[in-house]
């Protein structure tokens, strides 16, 4: 029987069994709405409150500065509408203000060409509406942003940044510390300017640490830590109001209303304490079997890029363009020897345009085209890394041999 290897925990992640085993009874017995005064409401109360204690400690915040969501989608929405909703309904006061030809009044944004679409088509959709203008920042050869860029790009009428802190397609980490200090420093200046990060692909594989960040929210996304599809969470720091995108209920201190799925967020709560707890030591098998894999990879194939920074990237991605191929094609080929792999941002599947994340590093279309996504997780072993390296050079070999074929 055809032994299957699952290389694409960037798209999702399996449910750990301990967080299966956590959420459980949640689906059973205690069942009730965490909103209702009774003992069953009381029950599930205190299990929210935990997962929220939980996920705090994941990103070293407080408690009360988690909101839960349905994932990080809804998150990243929550965090760019909400923060510039609340501020849209406040009057310019100076220091901030700009007017265009019209004499309408403009808020800008910087952002950068490389975020999920989740952010992305977010600017796109608040600039055709009108109100907002969007810088987008380039991420170069390496796929990481210049701070000099982001100082330069910042205008009078800036009030937010948004800019994830690991790409989810080839798991480069942007330099999110530097700008929560930049942006600090411009409030000294008596700048309003807010600073959000999508951290969906960074927790659980990297430290991340709202206090050292600096940032103002971050989104974190269950699925992506071995917890359920469903579930996520938006971390807003103390002080900053948002206007409710979730309308029909006070849950959530009123920031995100609907009747909290309990099963879901105790899922998330146990699956961030499994991610604090065991963090050091995921990094180090993740980023040994990912070496290891690269080095098979140049080592027996030729003409082979790898896409993004060496250093400055996540443990578990390996993101690598295969010359003279489709990605599509390597990706088929692949699955019928057993091993899941991606060509890119799940949430862009479906696109027959290369990925604008690779695009966006300076690569050629072919290249773009012919960009794969390996990323590891938490029930990858050594005999993963030897499968793929196994079918994966007869793979690329025969697929380039149609290739020239067909010319």
């Amino acid at each position: 029987m055809l032994r299957r290897i699952y290389l694409d925990n960037s798209a999702t992640t399996p449910i750990a069994p301990e967080v299966v085993d956590a959420m459980l009874p949640y689906l059973k017995d205690k069942f009730g709405n965490a909103s209702s005064i009774h003992f069953f409401g009381q029950e599930a109360r205190a299990a929210v409150d935990k997962a929220r204690h939980q996920t705090a400690v994941l990103i070293n915040s407080r408690p009360a500065e988690i909101v839960f969501t349905s994932g990080g989608t809804e998150s990243n929405n929550l965090a760019i509408r909400g923060l510039l909703e609340s501020q849209a309904q406040k009057p310019d006061r100076g220091g901030g203000r700009y007017l265009d030809a019209r004499g309408e009044s403009k808020r800008h944004i910087i952002t950068t060409a490389i975020e999920h679409p989740a952010v992305k088509s977010v600017c796109e959709d608040l600039e055709k509406l009108g109100g907002y203008e969007f810088t987008y920042l380039p991420a170069y050869e390496n796929g990481v942003i210049r701070i000099e860029d982001l100082k330069d790009a910042v205008r009078d009428h800036t009030v937010l940044i948004s800019v994830m802190m690991a790409n989810d397609e080839i798991g480069t980490l942007q330099p999110v510390e530097e700008i929560g200090r930049l942006v600090k420093d411009l409030r000294s200046e008596g700048r309003k300017i807010w600073f959000h990060t999508d951290a969906v692909q960074a927790a659980g594989k990297t430290p991340v640490d709202v206090e050292a960040i600096g940032c103002d929210l971050l989104s974190i996304s269950g699925h992506k830590i071995y917890a359920p599809k469903g579930v996520g969470a938006l971390y807003v720091r103390r002080g900053v109001r948002l206007h409710a995108q979730n309308i029909g209920g006070r849950q959530e201190r009123g920031v995100r209303g609907g009747t909290e799925s309990v099963p879901n967020i105790v899922a998330f709560g146990k699956a961030c304490e499994l991610a604090a707890e065991e963090l050091t030591e995921s990094m180090s098998k993740l980023g040994e079997l990912r070496d290891r894999f690269e080095q098979g990879v140049f080592e027996h194939i030729d003409n082979v890029t790898r896409n993004g920074d060496v250093e400055h990237r996540l443990p578990n991605i390996s993101n690598l363009s295969f010359s003279r191929i489709e990605g599509e094609g390597l990706l088929i080929n692949l699955d019928m020897q057993g091993v899941a792999v991606s060509t890119g941002s799940a949430c862009s599947s479906g696109s027959l345009e290369p990925s604008p994340v690779i695009r966006a590093l300076g690569r050629t279309d072919e290249l773009a085209r012919g960009a794969i996504r390996f990323s590891f997780g938490r029930f990858n072993c050594d005999d993963d890394v030897d499968r793929i390296l196994e079918v994966l050079p007869s793979a690329v070999e025969n697929l380039r041999k149609l290739a020239r074929a067909r010319v």
